[in-house]
């Protein structure tokens, strides 16, 4: 992101909505145009002594000048949510966006937003923005327990019986394939959530027989297939060696060793931080939604932003030719 893209803020306000996720309000130096639902915000970031960045999806249009986003404090962090919930009310911030590469599109007959754990994020501001609209829509909200639906209350009081939730721990489970089947025709349906509800959101989606391109993801990057360890990354043709701590994303571990990478959105979907695999003595864990389970399988490319490896090391190949 261009440094001119970043501008000074202010944490106006912040409160617990559950022991592990914070409602912050963000105040703009400048406030902008309202942010299309969908919109994500780049948060400047300190992760010891080592400044980076960290995206964060807009709870609502900050029409009122405000930029509202909840944040979890996960128990794998990298860092940036433990950075997070150590701000107090006045703080400086430094902010960039809002940007969109989940936007909701107008006009369709009807839509479908399932939403899991924090994944609720973005689609709390589609659901506002549908409802204001008039449009027809069910928001699917599971969690592991009650106390975890964070937004659940404030969002049924404005959007009433379109909201519907599921928790673990009283035996809730979305029926995605019913939800599908229950969208009207054109209808598109939008995700976000961890890997494995994805997973079943696609191979429910790809049953039903509807477009792939009505089916809409935003990942958030924290969860796979397997626990998250350290591994080892072999760059043979410049003779490099380098360990992908747990706190650490590969893309980001690579970027600290001086490897020119190209990305963008550092969730697992635009793919342009892609590598290719030339061994791998342990489990790739593709946590992208870039690829199809088709490539996933045939293990010749990774995501480096979000997919990781268990169990050993993986060879790779990179876009870096200069050396």
């Amino acid at each position: 992101m261009a440094a001119t893209d970043w501008q000074p803020a202010r944490l106006r306000a912040a409160r617990a909505l559950t022991p592990d996720i914070r409602l912050l309000e963000i105040e703009p130096a400048t406030p902008g145009a309202p942010a299309p639902p969908g919109s994500h915000l780049g948060v400047a970031v300190m992760i010891g002594e080592r400044p980076d960045t960290r995206s964060y999806s807009l709870l609502d249009s900050g029409a009122d000048g405000l930029y509202r986003i909840a944040v979890k404090r996960l128990p794998d962090s990298r860092g940036g949510s433990a950075y997070m919930h150590g701000l107090e009310p006045g703080a400086r911030l430094s902010i960039s966006g809002p940007r969109n590469h989940f936007g909701l599109t107008p006009g369709r007959p009807g839509y479908l937003l399932v939403a899991g754990g924090i994944g609720i994020t973005p689609l709390h501001a589609m659901a506002l923005a549908l409802h204001q609209a008039g449009a027809r829509f069910r928001l699917l909200y599971a969690a592991r327990t009650r106390r975890d639906l964070a937004l659940a209350d404030g969002l049924r009081a404005r959007i009433g019986d379109r909201l519907e939730t599921f928790t673990d721990d009283e035996g809730g489970r979305i029926d995605l394939a019913a939800a599908v089947a229950d969208l009207a025709p054109g209808g598109e349906a939008y995700l976000c959530g961890p890997y494995g509800m994805m997973e079943a959101g696609r191979r429910a989606w790809a049953e039903s027989g509807r477009p792939a391109q009505g089916l809409r993801f935003e990942t958030f990057g924290t969860g796979g297939r397997h626990a998250t360890e350290a591994f080892t990354v072999r760059i043979p043709r410049l003779s490099r060696e380098i360990v992908v701590p747990r706190h650490q994303t590969m893309l980001e571990a690579l970027e600290a060793a001086g490897i020119a990478m190209i990305h963008d959105c550092r969730r697992g979907e635009c793919g342009l931080c892609t590598v290719k695999i030339l061994d791998a003595d342990g489990t790739v864990d593709h946590r992208d939604v870039f690829f199809s389970e088709a490539q996933k399988a045939a293990n010749a490319q990774l995501c480096t932003c979000v997919s990781r490896v268990v169990g050993g090391g993986i060879t790779i190949d990179t876009a870096d030719r200069a050396g």
